[in-house]
């Protein structure tokens, strides 16, 4: 048996899941300015009461682990280790963009061999947090701090159906979207169900980082400038 527990804050989605043996049991997930500090653990005492489990059945933790928002990150890794802590049991660390790219394929589109993924998350201005990944969820293109431009992406718009989605995606409709071969959608919203076949593989497999040590990728360091409302 493996009850996981999976948290999702690397965006303005503060968003958990919980799954049994790899089954989605619920999700609670919210949309909002900085939410995740005062509603994560809410949410993770909402979503466990209505799925009729207690907090001390949980065989695992599973987090995205960025790259992202550098405070919605720090609040979700550091809940998640807090409660790996607690309860004694392992954290397993999802790579944000991988569920990304899961979950936009499984909930949104059959394709087909040609057919590429790009979730991008927003880094402000014209930058974005981005890989690509093909149909079967392998990375061709690895996470990177991108700066768009018409050029960004050409190598593989010009043999490739591409779609780009996230928080990040819309900065491209005016640059890439001319192109034939690209679909910019916003359809797309973080949710941490999207993790649960990525955690249930490494759970499966023993694949866990070590609590103490572990930190999120957060890909750039953090800079500090004036304070927005919003997830920074």
């Amino acid at each position: 048996m493996s009850l996981i527990l999976h948290i999702e804050t690397s965006t303005a989605t503060c968003s958990v899941a919980l799954s049994e043996n790899g089954n989605l049991l619920g999700t609670i997930d919210r949309t909002d300015k900085n939410i995740h500090a005062s509603s994560l653990t809410l949410f993770i005492e909402e979503l466990l009461h209505q799925s009729g489990r207690n907090i001390k059945d949980l065989d695992a933790v599973a987090v995205s682990m960025g790259p992202g928002s550098y405070t919605g990150l720090r609040i979700g890794v550091s809940t998640a280790k807090g409660l790996c802590y607690a309860l004694d049991i392992p954290l397993i660390a999802v790579n944000t963009l991988e569920a990304m790219a899961n979950g936009f394929k499984n909930r949104c589109f059959s394709v087909n061999k040609q057919t590429l993924f790009c979730p991008m998350i927003d880094a402000r201005r014209m930058e974005v947090y981005c890989a690509v990944f093909d149909d079967e969820l392998n990375m061709v293109k690895g996470v990177d701090a991108v700066i768009i431009d018409e050029n960004s992406f050409k190598d593989i718009l010009d043999t490739h159906i591409v779609y780009f989605f996230g928080d990040g995606s819309a900065k491209c409709e005016d640059v890439l979207g001319t192109h034939l071969n690209a679909r910019v959608l916003d359809i797309y919203v973080n949710n941490a169900a999207d993790m649960v076949n990525i955690a249930q593989e490494k759970f499966d497999n023993g694949n866990f980082v070590d609590v103490a040590y572990f930190e999120p990728f957060y890909l750039k360091d953090y800079v500090a400038g004036v304070k927005k409302t919003g997830v920074s």
